[in-house]
Protein backbone atom coordinates (compact mmCIF):
# COMPACT_ATOMS: atom_id res chain seq x y z
CA UNK A 1 0.00 0.00 0.00
CA UNK A 2 2.69 2.41 1.18
CA UNK A 3 4.72 1.81 -2.60
CA UNK A 4 1.55 2.52 -3.90
CA UNK A 5 0.98 5.67 -1.99
CA UNK A 6 4.57 6.60 -3.35
CA UNK A 7 3.84 6.13 -6.48
CA UNK A 8 0.79 7.94 -7.18
CA UNK A 9 2.12 11.03 -5.16
CA UNK A 10 5.50 11.21 -6.70
CA UNK A 11 3.88 10.75 -10.86
CA UNK A 12 3.57 14.06 -10.69
CA UNK A 13 6.62 16.51 -10.15
CA UNK A 14 4.91 19.25 -8.09
CA UNK A 15 3.59 16.86 -5.89
CA UNK A 16 6.65 15.76 -3.84
CA UNK A 17 6.68 19.10 -2.68
CA UNK A 18 3.14 19.08 -0.93
CA UNK A 19 4.42 18.06 2.42
CA UNK A 20 6.18 20.84 2.90
CA UNK A 21 3.54 23.09 3.48
CA UNK A 22 1.84 20.70 5.71
CA UNK A 23 4.46 20.49 7.61
CA UNK A 24 5.11 23.71 8.04
CA UNK A 25 1.91 24.90 8.95
CA UNK A 26 1.31 21.73 11.56
CA UNK A 27 4.53 22.13 13.04
CA UNK A 28 4.82 25.99 13.61
CA UNK A 29 0.49 25.67 15.43
CA UNK A 30 1.63 22.95 17.56
CA UNK A 31 5.18 25.00 18.80
CA UNK A 32 3.15 27.85 19.01
CA UNK A 33 0.28 26.29 21.10
CA UNK A 34 2.88 24.65 23.41
CA UNK A 35 4.71 28.09 23.90
CA UNK A 36 1.52 29.69 24.71
CA UNK A 37 0.84 26.49 27.13
CA UNK A 38 4.35 27.88 28.65
CA UNK A 39 4.63 31.41 28.43
CA UNK A 40 0.89 31.44 30.70
CA UNK A 41 2.96 28.68 33.14
CA UNK A 42 2.59 25.76 33.36
CA UNK A 43 0.94 25.70 36.36
CA UNK A 44 -2.17 27.50 34.76
CA UNK A 45 -2.57 24.60 32.19
CA UNK A 46 -2.29 22.29 35.26
CA UNK A 47 -5.08 23.32 36.74
CA UNK A 48 -7.61 23.73 33.73
CA UNK A 49 -6.41 19.80 33.51
CA UNK A 50 -7.75 19.27 37.10
CA UNK A 51 -11.06 21.12 36.46
CA UNK A 52 -11.71 18.55 33.21
CA UNK A 53 -10.93 15.76 35.61
CA UNK A 54 -7.32 15.04 33.61
CA UNK A 55 -5.30 12.48 36.13
CA UNK A 56 -1.79 13.75 37.18
CA UNK A 57 -3.07 17.22 35.68
CA UNK A 58 0.61 18.77 36.49
CA UNK A 59 2.45 15.83 34.71
CA UNK A 60 -0.13 15.77 31.87
CA UNK A 61 0.68 19.64 31.77
CA UNK A 62 4.45 19.41 30.97
CA UNK A 63 4.05 16.07 28.84
CA UNK A 64 1.42 18.51 26.24
CA UNK A 65 3.64 21.59 26.80
CA UNK A 66 6.94 19.12 25.87
CA UNK A 67 5.01 17.01 22.66
CA UNK A 68 3.69 20.17 21.29
CA UNK A 69 6.94 22.30 21.72
CA UNK A 70 9.09 19.36 20.57
CA UNK A 71 6.65 17.30 18.40
CA UNK A 72 6.04 20.58 16.58
CA UNK A 73 9.53 21.17 15.85
CA UNK A 74 9.98 17.49 14.80
CA UNK A 75 7.30 18.13 11.81
CA UNK A 76 8.33 21.67 11.32
CA UNK A 77 12.35 20.20 10.67
CA UNK A 78 10.57 16.91 8.84
CA UNK A 79 12.45 14.67 11.68
CA UNK A 80 11.32 11.73 13.04
CA UNK A 81 7.64 12.37 11.77
CA UNK A 82 6.16 8.81 12.16
CA UNK A 83 7.62 8.84 15.79
CA UNK A 84 6.04 12.22 17.15
CA UNK A 85 3.04 11.79 15.11
CA UNK A 86 1.37 9.55 17.88
CA UNK A 87 1.99 11.33 20.80
CA UNK A 88 0.81 14.58 18.89
CA UNK A 89 -1.96 12.97 17.77
CA UNK A 90 -3.02 11.61 21.71
CA UNK A 91 -3.20 15.22 22.47
CA UNK A 92 -5.38 16.80 19.58
CA UNK A 93 -7.52 13.37 20.62
CA UNK A 94 -7.67 13.79 24.41
CA UNK A 95 -8.67 17.73 23.49
CA UNK A 96 -11.27 16.62 21.30
CA UNK A 97 -12.87 14.28 23.64
CA UNK A 98 -12.53 16.53 26.52
CA UNK A 99 -13.01 19.91 25.33
CA UNK A 100 -14.18 20.70 21.82
CA UNK A 101 -16.47 17.71 21.14
CA UNK A 102 -19.36 19.13 23.10
CA UNK A 103 -18.81 22.67 20.79
CA UNK A 104 -20.02 20.70 17.87
CA UNK A 105 -17.91 20.57 14.47
CA UNK A 106 -16.95 23.79 13.91
CA UNK A 107 -13.83 25.92 15.10
CA UNK A 108 -15.60 29.31 14.35
CA UNK A 109 -18.65 30.53 15.98
CA UNK A 110 -19.39 34.14 15.57
CA UNK A 111 -21.03 35.21 18.47
CA UNK A 112 -21.57 39.36 17.82
CA UNK A 113 -19.37 41.90 16.35
CA UNK A 114 -19.13 45.02 18.82
CA UNK A 115 -17.11 48.65 18.68
CA UNK A 116 -14.17 46.43 19.45
CA UNK A 117 -14.36 43.71 17.69
CA UNK A 118 -15.71 40.29 17.08
CA UNK A 119 -16.47 37.82 19.63
CA UNK A 120 -16.42 34.01 18.98
CA UNK A 121 -17.93 31.33 20.95
CA UNK A 122 -16.31 28.09 21.73
CA UNK A 123 -14.60 26.50 19.70
CA UNK A 124 -15.74 23.10 17.98
CA UNK A 125 -13.50 19.83 17.05
CA UNK A 126 -12.74 20.99 13.51
CA UNK A 127 -9.25 21.99 13.55
CA UNK A 128 -8.17 19.62 15.58
CA UNK A 129 -9.45 17.17 12.99
CA UNK A 130 -7.76 18.98 10.31
CA UNK A 131 -4.45 18.91 12.24
CA UNK A 132 -5.31 14.94 12.07
CA UNK A 133 -5.64 14.75 8.56
CA UNK A 134 -2.02 16.34 8.40
CA UNK A 135 -0.41 14.42 10.39
CA UNK A 136 -1.64 11.03 8.82
CA UNK A 137 -0.96 12.08 5.39
CA UNK A 138 2.81 12.98 6.89
CA UNK A 139 2.91 9.48 8.02
CA UNK A 140 1.73 8.14 5.11
CA UNK A 141 3.18 10.19 2.52
CA UNK A 142 6.33 11.11 4.06
CA UNK A 143 7.88 14.29 5.03
CA UNK A 144 8.85 15.13 1.48
CA UNK A 145 12.04 16.95 0.33
CA UNK A 146 14.34 19.25 2.76
CA UNK A 147 13.32 17.14 5.38
CA UNK A 148 15.97 15.75 7.91
CA UNK A 149 13.87 11.95 7.75
CA UNK A 150 15.45 11.70 4.32
CA UNK A 151 18.58 12.61 5.14
CA UNK A 152 18.58 10.37 8.24
CA UNK A 153 17.88 7.05 5.50
CA UNK A 154 20.70 8.26 3.40
CA UNK A 155 23.35 8.46 6.10
CA UNK A 156 22.28 5.46 7.73
CA UNK A 157 22.45 1.59 6.29
CA UNK A 158 19.18 0.31 7.81
CA UNK A 159 17.32 3.46 5.90
CA UNK A 160 18.43 1.78 2.89
CA UNK A 161 16.72 -0.56 0.67
CA UNK A 162 18.04 -3.96 -0.05
CA UNK A 163 16.45 -4.00 -3.64
CA UNK A 164 16.06 -0.66 -5.34
CA UNK A 165 12.66 1.00 -5.58
CA UNK A 166 11.12 2.55 -8.68
CA UNK A 167 10.12 5.41 -6.77
CA UNK A 168 12.76 7.46 -4.58
CA UNK A 169 11.17 8.02 -0.72
CA UNK A 170 14.11 9.85 0.58
CA UNK A 171 12.75 12.69 1.24
CA UNK A 172 14.64 14.62 -1.94
CA UNK A 173 17.41 15.60 -0.21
Amino acid sequence: MRDFLFRLFYQFPIARWVPIPLRLIVGYGFTAHGFAKLSRGPDTFAAILQTLGVPGPHLMAWLTILTEIFGGLAVFLGAFVTLVSLPMAAVLLVAIFTVHLRYGFTSVKLLAVTATGARFGPVGYETNLLYLACLAALVLGGSGPLAIDGLIKKLTPLGRRSTPSPVSDDGGL
